[in-house]
């Protein structure tokens, strides 16, 4: 009897507690002086405060957008050897592409960039002043690389990148654009918090992480890039079905090396087609996922990009992304790999080349540039300046809100128009002219989009000689309309000059490009052959590429397409 009545005020709190959670408000009966009062019985270790749930999201918003110094350093050394490989690659080709002696004169590309374009490189036309400047360009990477005065050097390769992009517009693609961007950005993050020689000069603590506007805004560009690409491809049915990859692999314009074992395999181009698109539209994942849940997604991309740079000649894209990629390591990475190195019985400390960052740090001075007041200065400067950026993009954004309509039509979003309804507007042409000086626009992002690309192209360029033979002297052959090899990339030097070709095709009847490089021809071809061609006709052949001619180019419909005709004796 007394273990019953013990018992019965217990059963009456587990029912009283039951019955709180699921009716948390209950209605009770007036007690006895005829007061009645609603009370709320809310059980906190069940339901969060507001104010935890506003932390907790607050976190959550700053982990995502939180970069780890160390995915920082890797990101900086990159982009450091991005540009010294870009120099050296362009440098093969550096009287034809970028001295007036070539067929992109001062002129013709100051006529072919922004009115208020930024380039060091039309300060002057001697060749050997610009090759100084080129090397001038490569000590600036090098210092980024190791991290020497970082935000300064970050600041110089920036403008020399868009400087060299400037002063030949004719040549580039979507990497030289997503590197000008990213490495804008690159400008607000310290980059050389760590494994760099500001870091030994330092001598202190470095910062594990860091998170704020740039770093949202260096992870949402690459974020923003892929979305975008991805909603373009989604108009088209090709992409959704998965067609739109073995497609692309009957290119031989582009395809090389892993491309052209890769094209025997349709089925499975297909399902990878189908795989890298809904990557794309769910590319804002890469965000939303912290720590360890963003690996596998983070490792798809880069399978990806790698796969793109073994498989097909698309400049340097695939680089460019997986530079920006680096950006979205979490520490969880480091944190399993110094595991993985003790595992292995390698000390992590000796993974990174301390002793020679040490002793390249001592060789360098480690003096400030001004009084201690100057870096307040800097500071200050870079934090206005970010301030400026961040009030452009609001306006940018409101534009878009305003012109929504106008700027995506049909589900269709035009990058372009919100380009120019942000010139449009009053104070947004001072934004947009910015902008195109620094060649920060943001494109269209319609890599492949809406629909892939399904022509194969070549050139033939027909020339009559002074005594009347006829040859085509694109391929260095005898005149004839067949193709001049079976994998057609080799037609083009460098990847650089598949894009020349591109803008060559591209150009009017009036424009000075294709009739600069038609004197070119028809100079070097005297020079080397000692004939004198009487006139050049240039020709694009154009081949349908269907699912049934992947492998077999003799069977696919051709087209021919005058591009322009010059007359030597001009």
């Amino acid at each position: 009897m007394i273990a019953f009545s013990r018992a019965v005020p217990s059963l009456f709190r587990v029912s009283a507690n039951i019955g709180t959670i699921l009716n948390p408000s209950l209605e009770l009966i007036p007690n006895s002086s005829g007061n009645a009062h609603r009370v709320s019985i809310v059980n906190r270790r069940t339901r969060p405060s507001l104010a935890r749930l506003a932390v907790s999201a607050r976190e959550y918003v700053l982990d995502c957008f939180r970069i780890d110094a160390r995915s920082l350093a890797v990101f900086r050394i990159l982009v450091g050897v991005l540009i010294v490989a870009d120099v050296f690659l362009r440098a093969r080709n550096f009287s034809f592409y970028y001295t007036d002696g070539g067929v992109v004169t001062q002129r013709v590309a100051r006529e072919n960039t922004p009115e208020y374009a930024i380039s060091v490189y039309y300060l002057t036309s001697d060749p050997s002043l610009i090759a100084g400047l080129l090397g001038l360009q490569v000590l600036f990477a090098l210092a980024l690389i190791v991290g020497y005065r970082t935000r300064t050097a970050t600041i110089l390769s920036f403008l020399f990148v868009v400087s060299l992009d400037h002063h030949n517009p004719f040549v580039l693609s979507y990497a030289d654009t997503l590197f000008r961007l990213l490495l804008f950005w690159a400008i607000f993050l310290p980059l050389g918090e760590r494994w760099s020689v500001d870091a030994v000069h330092a001598d202190r603590v470095p910062r594990r992480s860091v998170v704020g506007v740039a770093s949202a805004l260096a992870l949402g560009q690459m974020v923003f890039m892929y979305v975008l690409n991805g909603v373009h491809k989604s108009e088209s049915a090709l992409w959704r079905s998965g067609e739109a990859a073995p497609l692309v692999f009957g290119i031989d314009e582009m395809t090389f090396l892993l491309g052209d074992v890769l094209r025997e395999f349709p089925t499975l181009l297909t399902y990878g087609g189908m795989l890298w698109f809904y990557m794309l539209l769910g590319g804002w994942l890469l965000v939303a996922l912290r720590g360890r849940l963003r690996l596998p997604l983070l490792v798809l991309f880069v399978g990806g990009h790698l796969s793109f740079a073994l498989t097909v000649r698309i400049g340097a894209f695939a680089y460019v992304a997986l530079a920006g990629l680096a950006l979205f390591v979490p520490a969880a990475f480091w944190q399993d790999g110094r595991r993985l190195c003790r595992r292995l019985g390698v000390d992590p400390v000796e993974v990174v080349p301390w002793e020679t960052l040490r002793r390249v740090a001592r060789s360098l001075p480690d003096r400030q540039l001004g009084p201690e007041r100057f870096d307040v200065l800097k500071r200050v400067v870079a934090t206005v300046t970010l301030a400026l950026v961040v009030v452009a993009l609001g306006m940018i954004v409101a534009v878009l809100v305003l012109n929504a309509g106008a700027i995506v039509d049909d589900g269709s979003y035009d990058q372009h128009r919100l380009n120019h309804e942000v010139a449009e507007t009053p104070g947004g042409e001072y934004v947009h002219m910015t902008a195109e000086s620094l060649g920060i626009v943001q494109p269209e992002w319609s890599v492949f989009a809406p629909q892939p690309r399904t022509t194969d192209r070549y050139y033939v360029f027909g020339a009559q000689t002074t005594d009347g033979d006829r040859l085509d002297v694109f391929n260095d052959r005898e005149f004839t309309w067949d193709r001049p090899d079976a994998q057609l990339q080799t037609q083009h030097d460098t990847y650089r000059q598949r894009f020349f070709m591109n803008s060559v095709r591209r150009s009017g009847p009036d424009d000075e490009l294709p009739a600069n490089f038609g004197d070119h021809i028809c100079t070097v071809y005297a020079d080397e052959h000692d004939v004198e061609l009487s006139h050049i006709r240039m020709f694009e052949v154009t081949e349908e590429i269907t699912l049934d001619t992947l492998d077999r180019p003799t069977d696919r419909e051709t087209d021919t397409e005058h591009i322009y005709r010059h007359t030597c004796s001009d």
